[in-house]
């Protein structure tokens, strides 16, 4: 397997008060270590650049720009989708955050907000943002949507209309304000 690309940053020994600025333009086979992670076939281009910026006495904000072309493929004709990528990274990195206890954990409101590490490799940051960013069913040109309905022999398939019991009732209201207005 090819090596993932790498560009840590022991944060404790940054300026605290100047940004740091990061740019990474991983090489064909770095690439290709990203695409095995993501499970896509392939990422032809990726270019993750920003900064670190100190946020008070110990907290950084990440703040980059993710440039990316991969291919993936069709959910409905498995052939090969291009897709062009631009996002906006924002993370902060704060040094007192209130971690969940074990058990049930809620999502936070602000998902970019992080726990404080010692050591922030960016294209971690990258990689996960790349993740995120991915289209979950890519389409090939012309491609329309497909409307599979499956259940077990002998029984009927649940339809949209099940599903929302309500439905029928706002039906109903609205026969019956249609009789009114006929009988009115």
């Amino acid at each position: 397997m090819s090596p993932l690309p790498h560009l840590p940053f022991r944060l404790a020994d940054l300026p605290n008060r100047t940004v740091t600025r990061f740019a990474l333009d991983p090489d064909a086979e770095a690439r290709a270590a990203v695409a095995d992670v993501l499970g896509i076939p392939a990422v032809r281009k990726l270019r993750f650049a920003g900064t670190l910026t100190p946020q008070g006495r110990r907290d950084w904000r990440l703040d980059a720009e993710l440039g990316a072309t991969v291919v993936q493929d069709c959910v409905v004709t498995l052939d090969p989708v291009s897709t062009r990528i631009d996002e906006a990274v924002v993370r902060l990195y704060l040094a007192e955050i209130d971690a969940p206890e074990a058990g049930e954990v809620e999502m936070p409101e602000d998902d970019t907000v992080d726990p404080l590490p010692a050591s922030l490799d960016v294209a971690e940051v990258m990689i996960e943002a790349l993740a995120l960013a991915l289209p979950p069913f890519p389409r090939a040109d012309g491609v329309a949507p497909v409307d599979l309905t499956v259940t077990e022999p002998g029984l009927t398939p649940l339809r949209e209309a099940d599903i929302k019991p309500f439905a029928g009732l706002a039906d109903l209201r609205d026969r019956l304000a249609r009789k009114d207005d006929n009988e009115g």
